[in-house]
């Protein structure tokens, strides 16, 4: 499919009345995104324009089978930018490739209790910050994989995965071929419980890639989530802990922890985050998450999306809220927050980050955001300044 081909058809879904989508297990996403970058490591800055129009349909059967697939194309109007496939290095890169790939294609089963899903499917555990669809780019990560869920009793839910293959963000088209997929063998188990006073993971992610070994790793970890009302005022906590140790093939000696602690203050229509996250670093080797949705965690530059060797200290703050007034009453969504990045082994100063956005409903159904970051660098990669404008679309 042409880029011309991929606008065409995005135009004309954008045309359609909503009713119009309304048929019983077809979906479509469309998004235009403008991205622009100026990293003081390269002479020019970037500029990429995108759509990703995303169209997919499920059908359920008796007894609780369905299957579902969906498309996804991704075209480019604008081509000053490092796509990662279009060659143009002397750019810096915006990780969104032109393509048109089968994003997901699968066979389901749902029980009462639990279910499975066998094929190429979308996966998110917890908060993404070690297995996620990394959905900020256009072209999104997806798994060949089983997996299951389990519920014997309300509240506990056991998850399981077998991962067989990873295809990543930057498309079958990207000129390395381990950045478009990899092949895996990975297990990973995840069991949780929800109760009154928060909920409480537990999880082993046993990650053998078969396509570069030394990424291959065995994390254990635990997370805690809650958040409790006293009168006008919410306060709410997140505490994870997790060891990462080398596994399968892996030829280095890994052995590295990882640390969140995350209280917040929710009060007069603000929520308030104080965050500390460390993923340790001996100088060699350090805790990485080749998996994540990375783009969610340390800020929105991306500069920390390999953890150093030395690791990572990200001290953080944020602020977020809504505004409005009129048939805008509480749709204007805004975030602002601060990150202060040092090495764990060590303590050297690598930079800070500023980031800020504001999301916004628009026509038709569209939304509308904006959002930057600032990253100013003190010894760690160079000054990185990015700019997003983005609408965007769901049908049904």
């Amino acid at each position: 499919m042409t880029s011309r081909t991929c606008l065409a058809i995005a135009l004309a879904l954008a045309l359609q009345p909503a009713a119009a989508q309304a048929d019983d297990g077809w979906s479509a996403n469309l998004r235009y995104r403008h991205e622009a970058v100026s990293d003081d490591a390269f002479a020019r800055d970037a500029s990429a324009d995108t759509l990703r129009l995303r169209f997919g349909y499920s059908h359920a059967f008796v007894n609780g089978f369905s299957a579902g697939a969906e498309l996804e194309a991704v075209a480019a109007a604008d081509g000053s930018y490092n796509s990662t496939a279009n060659g143009r290095t002397t750019y810096p890169v915006v990780a969104d490739p032109e393509s048109f790939e089968l994003n997901q294609a699968w066979l389901r089963w749902r029980g009462e209790r639990g279910g499975a899903t066998l094929g190429r499917q979308r996966l998110l555990l917890d908060n993404q910050r070690f297995v996620g669809n990394v959905g900020w780019r256009q072209n999104e990560q997806t798994y060949d994989a089983f997996s299951a869920d389990f519920s014997p009793r309300e509240g506990l839910v056991l998850r399981y995965s077998w991962l067989d293959r990873v295809h990543r963000v930057f498309s079958d088209q990207a000129i390395d071929p381990l950045a478009r997929e990899r092949d895996l063998n990975a297990h990973l188990a995840n069991l949780s419980w929800t109760g009154a006073a928060g909920t409480l993971a537990a999880y082993g992610y046993w990650l053998d890639d078969q396509d570069v070994a030394t990424a291959s790793t065995r994390t254990l970890g635990l997370r805690y989530t809650g958040q409790r009302a006293f009168d006008a005022v919410k306060l709410g906590w997140t505490l994870e802990y997790a060891r990462q140790r080398d596994h399968a093939d892996n030829p280095l000696q890994v052995s590295a922890d990882y640390v969140l602690f995350e209280p917040s203050l929710s009060a007069k229509g603000l929520t308030w985050k104080l965050g500390w996250e460390r993923l340790g670093g001996n100088g060699s080797t350090a805790f990485q998450t080749p998996l994540a949705t990375l783009h969610a965690f340390n800020g929105w530059a991306d500069k920390f999306l390999v953890t150093p060797a030395n690791g990572l200290d990200d001290r953080y703050a944020s602020v977020s809220g809504k505004f409005g007034s009129g048939r805008l009453d509480g749709k204007l969504g805004w975030t602002v927050a601060w990150h202060d990045y040092v090495a764990d082994r060590g303590d050297a100063d690598y930079g800070r980050e500023l980031n800020a956005s504001l999301s916004f409903p628009l026509p038709a159904g569209f939304a509308g955001l904006v959002k930057l970051a600032d990253y100013r660098s003190d010894g760690f990669a160079r000054d990185t300044r990015k700019l997003w404008l983005q609408i965007e679309r769901n049908w049904p």
